[in-house]
């Protein structure tokens, strides 16, 4: 017997829609930041996550979702404007890192600071609010 889905009462589908239109309007300021840093999203997303750590190109496409011949085309230009450079694995000297330049954490730095949609929102809430919000989002991630 195929198990069927639960049944979708109103007060789902109102926060399925609500997540929607967060997401949607997060994406829609963060490809504006990026302009302003003469980045495309894509690209504003490689330096975030390479300001984290720096990493191989698989990893990134993983990250992203994304086909690993699409992550080099971005390097390539996020490189090419120093924000990154290749560096050999210290642990696999056969596998190159993208690693984030000075230049690029500070230009990250300063996309990350230019985002004021979902902190103006956030201010608003409690630390115990955006607590148990966080603990929610990441349930729901499977965190």
């Amino acid at each position: 017997m195929t198990p069927h889905p639960p049944p979708t009462d109103a007060l789902t589908l109102e926060v399925v829609e609500l997540i929607g239109t967060v997401v949607a309007r997060y994406h829609e300021e963060y490809e504006e930041a990026a302009a302003k840093h003469s980045l495309t999203g894509a690209q504003a997303r490689v330096l975030a996550l390479l300001a984290r750590e720096p990493m191989p190109m698989r990893r990134i496409a993983q990250k992203l979702k994304c086909e690993p011949s699409n992550v080099t085309g971005i390097v390539d230009r996020l490189e090419a404007r120093s924000l990154v450079e290749r560096r050999p694995d210290p642990a696999d000297r056969r596998v190159k890192l993208a690693a984030v330049t000075d230049e690029g954490r500070a230009t990250s730095a300063r996309l990350r600071e230019s985002l004021h949609f979902a902190r103006e929102p956030l201010a608003g809430l409690s630390t115990r609010e955006r607590t148990a919000l966080r603990d929610l989002l990441q349930r729901m991630l499977g965190d």
